[in-house]
């Protein structure tokens, strides 16, 4: 057993002819109507069409029976980036490493959209690690439409304002590659800093609202530059249409010069002292100072991902 899922459990495999190792993603079919399982069998038709790119995990095969699918894919032991970021040490204070890392997530999702599919559920956990490179796996919330009306798909870490129904305003459906930017924007951030800038982008999280009355406020939180701060700016631009586009993004990012502001030359050691000393996942105010998001893995309830068996 490598890691269970929402939706199904994978596994370390061994081909016995080849001896090569895999992994299977194994989902359940069991009380599982047609609709639900056309849901599943989505996933793989998804992440065939993507499958092939050098940081997206390669789709071997698919073999279906009577109560499971399941899905034979490449297989990496070095764990994912969120274990990574938490315990390896991550990258905080490695412009080089923060750069390479993220030029080949976003070289991944790039593919992506180039086919015509959106994730939707971006993160470190989805992130896995094959040495200096990485993998994005995990197409189970990933869609076709380029304007989608399925709220709330994804973390709560990682979602858009319009992904949750809208900030200021309701909204019918949103923009599934933009919302797809904004996770990145937060992975970035992750890998910069080893935490999160709030803990939900609604209006009950003071740091979001904050940042929402002064976009330069994470600033003035994270000892971050002012060539990161317009970076991500432009990645948490509360209107989808003006918000920066994922190959500007990728660009900006390549071409940053400093993530972290001169005036902190001991951010890496700060920052890995922080994360030690922190034991739980906070986005509030506390004596008046508000405080970025602890990262960590979410539980069910802040899962906020679509449940097969709700989709009557």
């Amino acid at each position: 057993m490598l890691g269970v899922g929402a939706y199904g459990s994978v596994y370390q495999a061994i081909d016995t002819q080849t001896h090569q190792l895999y992994a299977v993603k194994s989902l359940n079919k069991a009380g599982l109507n047609s609709r639900q399982r056309a849901f599943q069998s989505h996933e793989a038709q998804l992440h065939a069409m993507v499958s092939g790119h050098p940081n997206i995990v390669t789709l071997h095969k698919v073999v279906e029976e009577n109560d499971c699918l399941y899905m034979v894919l490449d297989c990496g032991m070095e764990g994912d980036l969120f274990y990574t970021i938490t315990e390896r040490g991550g990258y905080v204070g490695n412009t080089m490493a923060i750069k390479a890392i993220f030029s080949q997530i976003a070289s991944a999702v790039l593919h992506c959209h180039s086919r015509g599919v959106y994730h939707r559920d971006l993160k470190p956990e989805n992130i896995i690690m094959f040495g200096h490179s990485i993998k994005l796996v995990d197409f189970g919330l990933a869609t076709t439409e380029p304007i989608s009306s399925d709220f709330g798909c994804g973390s709560t870490f990682y979602l858009s304002p319009e992904c949750q129904g809208g900030y200021i305003e309701s909204v019918k459906s949103y923009d599934s590659a933009a919302n797809d930017v904004w996770s990145l924007g937060v992975i970035l951030i992750n890998l910069v800093f080893g935490r999160n800038p709030w803990k939900q982008a609604c209006p009950r999280d003071e740091t979001f609202s904050a940042y929402v009355q002064n976009n330069d406020f994470l600033q003035t939180i994270l000892p971050m530059s002012t060539e990161l701060n317009d970076i991500v700016k432009g990645a948490f631009c509360l209107n989808p249409k003006k918000r920066i586009t994922l190959a500007e993004l990728s660009q900006r990012v390549r071409d940053c010069r400093f993530f972290t502001a001169p005036e902190f030359p001991a951010e890496a050691s700060a920052a890995s002292t922080a994360n030690a000393a922190a034991q739980a996942s906070f986005s509030t105010t506390m004596s008046g100072v508000y405080m970025t998001s602890n990262l960590h893995r979410p539980d069910d309830k802040e899962d906020s991902g679509v449940d097969l068996h709700s989709m009557a």
